[in-house]
């Protein structure tokens, strides 16, 4: 048995063992190795020391256990985390950013298993997508709040329907019609996020010089300067759109995210942006960009 199918078998023991300790020598007898050999292979294919690798699997059995309204706390001990602070800690520790940010943005599938022979194969050759790092000024948004829940995966449900309603009740027409924007865009931007109800909001709305056009019924944020993670979506058709950006956020969160040397900012915010390269009238093929706050990771955190 060639070397990659006996890690790859070790992979498959961590999954199917994620509830229970599992320790180096442990991964070692499975695959037929010394623990010092096995380490040293396993770091080889994998990319990262075995234990690291653990802790990233039972992280994110653990978030679809909470994305299934399990309790933080219930959830976190049962896969080795002693408290909701810890678990949150090894986290953002883990991936650059914290929990939170994860159940807004990730798909919400139990977590597939790891093919060593498939991933060997799609990073031969394939097309790496590298964000444009760019620093932006703080700016104001005008638009419509929309309060939605992480409970039961509501938000994916609730926010394409959101952004319906607003088509159908002429609010994005409004915004332009009202505030004058000087450059044509809608921005998507989740606030006030509250990891105790699960609860935040969603803001539609447009880039202005002042508040003062905003109406009563419209949110006025201010978006803060940064240094932002600037991706852009592949060029699809429009039947592929939506698919074309729930990938690249699986990508951002479980491949660029954890490899990059940075994390999340988390004074920033996150948004997403749609300007005419989104027009399906203009364009046969559209993309859009997804703006997120970084800052270099603290190693010695």
């Amino acid at each position: 048995m060639d070397y990659i199918d006996l890690i790859q078998k070790t992979l498959d023991f961590i999954d199917c063992h994620i509830f229970e300790k599992i320790s180096v020598k442990n991964l070692a007898k499975v695959a037929g190795f010394s623990t010092y050999h096995y380490y040293k292979v396993f770091n080889s294919f994998v990319g990262m020391p075995p234990m690291e690798y653990v802790t990233r699997r039972k992280l994110q059995f653990a978030l679809y256990d909470l994305n299934n309204d399990k309790k933080i706390l219930e959830t976190a001990i049962l896969y080795g985390f002693e408290t909701h602070a810890g678990f949150t800690k090894a986290f953002k520790k883990a991936f650059g950013y914290p929990p939170s940010f994860y159940r807004i943005h990730a798909p919400k599938d139990i977590p597939k298993g790891i093919n060593l022979r498939n991933l060997k194969k799609n990073r031969i050759g394939g097309i790496i997508m590298q964000p444009k790092i760019i620093q932006r000024d703080a700016f104001k948004v005008v638009g419509y709040e929309f309060k939605t829940t992480l409970k039961n995966n509501a938000h994916s449900r609730d926010i394409p329907a959101f952004w319906d309603q607003c088509n159908i009740e002429g609010k994005e027409q409004i915004l332009y019609d009202t505030q004058s924007p000087s450059k044509h865009g809608e921005y998507g931007i989740c606030i006030n996020t509250n990891m105790e109800t699960d609860e935040f909001s969603y803001i539609l709305g447009v880039e202005v010089d002042h508040f003062e056009k905003a109406r009563k019924d419209m949110y006025q944020l201010e978006v803060p300067a940064g240094t932002y993670a600037v991706f852009t979506t592949p060029l699809v058709e429009e039947k592929d759109f939506v698919n074309s950006i729930q990938g690249t956020w699986k990508y951002i969160l479980e491949e660029w995210f954890p490899n990059s040397g940075y994390e999340i900012d988390d004074s920033k915010l996150d948004f997403e942006f749609y300007d005419e390269k989104c027009h399906t009238w203009e364009y046969e093929k559209i993309s859009m960009e997804i703006h997120i706050p970084i800052k270099q990771r603290d190693l010695h955190q």
